[in-house]
């Protein structure tokens, strides 16, 4: 029963999920707050390197060092989105135009190839890596325990930090108060919000959970260093926000949506069936032109549930 091809299926879709509803997770944190950050892949990159080389250095257990790594890719994410703040807060930069330098300048071919080449990482096995840890008697239970109890840690992460966010945009003051720079800036600053402040915080969260799922694929999926190696994951988690209409918990169910595409070439392959690749290739970039379509229009903005504010710097009036 366990190696049914359903089973195989939902299992690899919550396993190549992860990293998706990570990132997904940080874009729509900045866009609650009105920022449209499209630099995602490259944040996703350089957190999944510098993730990878931070567990390939850091002495100590295996537990401590894939956390001390998460946290350097969390870092190395939130540093790529410190600077797309800078860009489109403080100097009102095109937002589109901002993050798409940043994939060009930190994607495949950029910051994190040349990183992966200075820092020798390529070729290099992990030294650790997210296994599954629960009880054996969970993990090999009927249907259930290869798709919930036979993961990684990662993925009970963010289902915290899911849940988490689904209960900070809709219960706590902070969450109301960047829904409210999301939706209207000039009334958030004239009730006394600090626009920029929370701009520049949720962007900067944003890219810090982008890294945290760059590094799922270096330290989980793929325990090593390839150039490239989220392979779209990045436009994937942007167009994921606008499907899941900026909510949570239907982001989570769109990862899993996209993470049962993403493995199930391998799973057919296993099985003597052959896919042509470059169909699941062109995915992320059809996903993403379809998505950026959607939001083109005011009309098609509102009726989705979009910020009103998405995109559109805010100038603050002199009082």
């Amino acid at each position: 029963m366990n190696n049914s091809i359903l089973v195989v299926v939902l299992a690899s879709a919550v396993t190549y999920g992860t990293p998706l509803a990570f990132a997904a997770l940080g874009e729509l944190l900045t866009e609650r707050s009105g920022v449209l950050n499209l630099g995602v892949e490259g944040m996703m990159l350089v957190g999944a390197v510098m993730g990878f080389w931070a567990v390939q250095h850091v002495p100590g257990s295996g537990p401590f060092a894939l956390c001390v790594a998460v946290a350097v890719a969390a870092l190395a994410g939130g540093t790529m989105a410190l600077i797309h703040s800078f860009l489109v807060i403080t100097l009102r930069a095109n937002q589109i135009v901002s993050g798409l330098a940043l994939t060009i300048f930190a994607g495949a071919g950029g910051l994190s190839s040349y990183l992966g080449g200075v820092l020798n990482l390529a070729d290099a096995p992990a030294r650790h890596q997210f296994n599954a840890f629960l009880p054996a008697g969970l993990r090999h239970a009927q249907i259930v325990g290869p798709i919930l109890f036979d993961q990684t840690a990662l993925v009970y992460v963010s289902w915290v930090f899911v849940a988490l966010a689904m209960l900070y945009l809709t219960r706590t003051r902070l969450g109301l108060n960047v829904r409210a720079v999301g939706e209207s800036p000039e009334a958030a600053d004239a009730m006394g919000i600090n626009v920029t402040a929370y701009r520049y915080a949720h962007t900067i969260a944003g890219g810090a959970l982008a890294g945290i799922g760059g590094a799922a694929f270096s330290l989980a999926i793929t325990p090593q260093w390839v150039d490239g190696l989220t392979e779209g994951a990045g436009w994937i988690a942007i167009a994921l926000v606008i499907f899941a209409f900026w909510r949570p918990g239907l982001c989570l169910l769109g990862a899993y949506f996209f993470g049962a595409f993403a493995g199930l070439p391998f799973t057919l392959q296993s099985r003597g069936v052959t896919i042509v690749p470059e169909l699941f290739q062109a995915l992320p970039y059809v996903m993403t032109v379809l998505a950026l379509v959607l939001v083109s229009s005011a009309g098609a903005r509102r009726h989705l549930g979009a910020p009103s504010a998405l995109g559109i710097p805010h100038v603050r009036e002199e009082r």
